[in-house]
Protein backbone atom coordinates (compact mmCIF):
# COMPACT_ATOMS: atom_id res chain seq x y z
CA UNK A 1 0.00 0.00 0.00
CA UNK A 2 3.15 2.71 0.87
CA UNK A 3 4.43 1.92 -2.53
CA UNK A 4 1.48 2.16 -4.82
CA UNK A 5 -0.99 4.72 -3.19
CA UNK A 6 1.59 6.27 -0.25
CA UNK A 7 -0.56 5.18 1.93
CA UNK A 8 1.28 3.84 5.60
CA UNK A 9 -1.15 0.88 6.96
CA UNK A 10 1.27 0.61 9.90
CA UNK A 11 0.94 4.27 10.93
CA UNK A 12 -3.00 4.65 10.34
CA UNK A 13 -4.20 1.49 10.90
CA UNK A 14 -4.76 -1.11 13.94
CA UNK A 15 -6.81 -3.95 14.61
CA UNK A 16 -10.31 -3.17 16.56
CA UNK A 17 -13.07 -4.35 18.63
CA UNK A 18 -16.34 -4.53 17.35
CA UNK A 19 -17.41 -2.81 20.40
CA UNK A 20 -14.58 0.03 18.86
CA UNK A 21 -16.01 0.23 15.57
CA UNK A 22 -18.31 3.25 15.46
CA UNK A 23 -21.84 2.76 13.49
CA UNK A 24 -21.28 2.28 9.61
CA UNK A 25 -23.26 2.77 6.62
CA UNK A 26 -21.34 -0.01 4.61
CA UNK A 27 -20.02 -3.45 4.91
CA UNK A 28 -17.78 -4.91 2.70
CA UNK A 29 -16.55 -8.57 3.10
CA UNK A 30 -13.91 -9.82 1.37
CA UNK A 31 -14.91 -13.72 1.16
CA UNK A 32 -11.78 -15.16 1.80
CA UNK A 33 -13.61 -18.69 2.80
CA UNK A 34 -14.07 -16.73 6.48
CA UNK A 35 -17.00 -15.94 8.10
CA UNK A 36 -16.83 -12.26 8.60
CA UNK A 37 -18.50 -11.00 12.19
CA UNK A 38 -22.42 -9.22 11.71
CA UNK A 39 -22.26 -5.37 11.82
CA UNK A 40 -25.35 -3.73 11.40
CA UNK A 41 -25.33 -1.84 7.95
CA UNK A 42 -27.66 -0.27 5.48
CA UNK A 43 -25.83 -1.72 2.26
CA UNK A 44 -23.40 -4.71 2.15
CA UNK A 45 -21.56 -6.56 -0.30
CA UNK A 46 -19.25 -9.53 -0.64
CA UNK A 47 -16.35 -9.67 -3.04
CA UNK A 48 -15.19 -13.36 -2.91
CA UNK A 49 -11.61 -12.41 -3.44
CA UNK A 50 -9.44 -15.33 -2.65
CA UNK A 51 -6.67 -15.06 0.70
CA UNK A 52 -3.72 -12.91 -0.25
CA UNK A 53 -1.98 -14.07 2.63
CA UNK A 54 1.08 -15.73 1.47
CA UNK A 55 1.04 -15.34 -1.77
CA UNK A 56 3.62 -13.89 -3.82
CA UNK A 57 3.72 -9.31 -3.80
CA UNK A 58 3.03 -9.57 -7.38
CA UNK A 59 -0.19 -11.73 -6.62
CA UNK A 60 -0.95 -9.55 -4.03
CA UNK A 61 -0.74 -6.43 -5.87
CA UNK A 62 -3.64 -8.04 -7.95
CA UNK A 63 -5.73 -8.51 -5.48
CA UNK A 64 -4.96 -4.54 -4.51
CA UNK A 65 -5.82 -3.24 -7.79
CA UNK A 66 -8.86 -5.72 -8.02
CA UNK A 67 -10.36 -4.10 -4.66
CA UNK A 68 -9.37 -0.21 -6.25
CA UNK A 69 -11.58 -1.25 -9.02
CA UNK A 70 -14.26 -2.55 -6.75
CA UNK A 71 -14.30 0.78 -4.75
CA UNK A 72 -14.74 2.49 -7.88
CA UNK A 73 -17.80 0.68 -9.23
CA UNK A 74 -18.64 0.79 -5.46
CA UNK A 75 -18.80 4.59 -5.45
CA UNK A 76 -20.44 5.13 -9.15
CA UNK A 77 -23.14 2.03 -7.88
CA UNK A 78 -24.19 4.05 -4.36
CA UNK A 79 -23.25 7.65 -6.38
CA UNK A 80 -26.76 6.43 -8.38
CA UNK A 81 -28.63 5.88 -5.14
Amino acid sequence: MKKLYNIDMEKTQRSKLLSDIPPVDIVITMGCNVTCPFLPCEYKEDWGLDDPTGISDEEFIKVIRTIEEKVKELAKTLSKQ
